[in-house]
């Protein structure tokens, strides 16, 4: 769709997404060790990156039981929200009259863009996109239809997770705080301190501790499968997950130390509020080509989205996109009220990177619409086969090859059939090494799975034809 430089750009964009997601996870989880043992802010920023060690314990444990650690810590934080708002009675007139959309100043503004952000991670449409692509299904158009239906049902289950806990902070806050008259609570320490008191019980303020501290630790893996799969398609690099784990939280931590070292232990509550506006921010750029892609009939067939589906979706992306321009002029003109002198510093630093920005988020709206590119040649993992004809077989015995499917294959080839022979049972080993295959296993047929298996078959089938029993396997 686009020119490799815009994608490169939209790379950048997506890795500061994951960055702001892991900033949030390490605060909260931060200031819910210190509620829960009375710790200082910076000791729990520093407990946080053990999560990495945490996490390559979970893998090696298999994928079933990952996926239970994160279904419990997610039924911590609704359970824990759940017995908030029963202790706190919140009338539900009031409740509903808060679902009819409002924006009364700018600081509402700033909350409703970062709880946008929050529910709709932009990197995790990468992640969703991916984990489609890579369930193992029949690929025909019932199948298709198929698995796109339970994953509407899947994603529609998740942001409405997401949504819950939103509201259930929201409704808390006004239920308790508001109706009591504290209008100013405006950092997560002094809520917890309040709980208490206002709701009568003294687990309360636990359970809100709690409750921060499993929010920190379920976006883990999520974060950390985004990040493997935006580097994967954008620079075609592949790392250890939990190596990729450790570089995303260490660059999460470091602008959390200095925040607290330099503005003090109160500025975590605007740091974290700020994470979740610069995801709502990047959401145009992760929207806007999705739109396009799942539009486009030539790519997607009979799957392209119809005309309602395409309406909301724009209609939606033109509104997020509004609001955060909106956001933005505001933030500015009262930076430059508040700069006097110094103004021009914001003219210089500030104001040209916002203008780059809105010119590639024209660019990636209009691009599409008049200029279509070529379409790209679809980039096989692992290359193709390479043809091995010419081989020579001398006489040796069995033995279990592995194979990359590079120019490295014909020598282990010749090697491992001069040790074998005619008279060996030869066994064609390859491994799938991505972030899908590490979630799905034995379930996943994503491109790179149906290539491998594509290439290690012709690759077994050339060895028969040669005279070898040999059998290929994937894992």
């Amino acid at each position: 769709l686009y020119h490799p430089a815009a994608n490169i750009f939209n790379y950048i964009l997506a890795e500061i997404a994951i960055a702001a997601t892991d900033l949030a996870e390490v605060v909260g989880m931060a200031i819910g060790l210190q509620l829960l043992f009375d710790i200082p802010l910076v000791w729990g920023v520093a407990i946080s990156v053990l999560d990495a060690f945490l996490l390559l314990f979970l893998m090696q444990l298999g994928i079933r039981k990952l996926e239970a650690f994160i279904l419990g810590l997610v039924t911590v934080i609704g359970g824990a929200f759940a017995v908030q708002m029963f202790l706190a009675k919140p009338v539900v007139s009031e409740m509903a009259s808060g679902f009819i959309p409002s924006i009364p100043d700018s600081e509402a503004l700033f909350i409703a863009i970062g709880i946008i952000g929050a529910t709709v991670m932009p990197h995790n449409l990468y992640l969703h996109s991916a984990l489609v692509q890579t369930r193992k299904i029949s690929r025909n158009p019932e199948g298709l239809r198929r698995a796109i239906k339970f994953n509407i049902i899947d994603s529609a289950i998740a942001l409405n997770l997401a949504l819950f806990v939103n509201a259930a902070i929201l409704i808390l806050a006004a239920a308790v705080f508001h109706k009591n008259g504290y209008d100013g609570v405006s950092e997560i320490q002094d809520a917890h301190q309040l709980l208490e008191p206002l709701l009568g019980k003294s687990y309360a303020p636990a359970l809100f501790a709690i409750a921060l501290i499993a929010a920190g630790q379920s976006s883990t893996v999520t974060g950390t499968l985004a990040g493997q799969i935006v580097m994967e398609g954008y620079l075609h690099l592949r790392i250890a997950p939990w190596l990729r784990r450790l570089i995303t939280r260490l660059l999460a931590v470091v602008p959390a130390m200095l925040v607290i070292s330099l503005l003090g232990e109160r500025a975590t509550g605007d740091m974290l509020v700020l994470s979740q506006v610069i995801l709502s921010m990047q959401l145009g750029f992760a929207i806007v080509p999705l739109l396009h892609y799942v539009s486009d009939k030539k790519r997607m067939g009979a799957f392209a989205i119809g005309f309602w589906a395409k309406l909301g979706g724009w209609v939606s992306a033109i509104v997020i996109v509004l609001l955060n321009i909106n956001l933005v002029i505001q933030q500015i003109g009262t930076w430059l009220d508040v700069a006097g002198p110094k103004s021009w510093m914001i003219y210089t630093f500030v104001i040209p990177p916002l203008v780059f920005a809105f010119g590639m988020l024209v660019y990636i709206v209009l691009r599409p619409l008049l200029v279509r590119l070529p379409e790209a040649k679809t980039r096989i993992p692992h290359g193709e086969f390479a043809g091995i004809a010419n081989i020579t077989a001398p006489e040796y015995r069995k033995i279990a090859i592995a194979l990359d499917f590079s120019a490295a294959d014909k020598k282990a080839l010749e090697h491992a059939l001069h040790v074998g022979g005619k008279e060996a049972d030869y066994l064609l080993i390859h491994a799938v090494e991505t972030a899908g295959a590490w979630v799905m296993g034995s379930d996943i047929h994503d491109l790179e799975t149906r290539t491998d298996v594509q290439n290690l078959e012709e690759y077994a089938q050339s060895l028969r034809e040669l005279g070898y029993r040999c059998e290929a396997l994937i894992g």
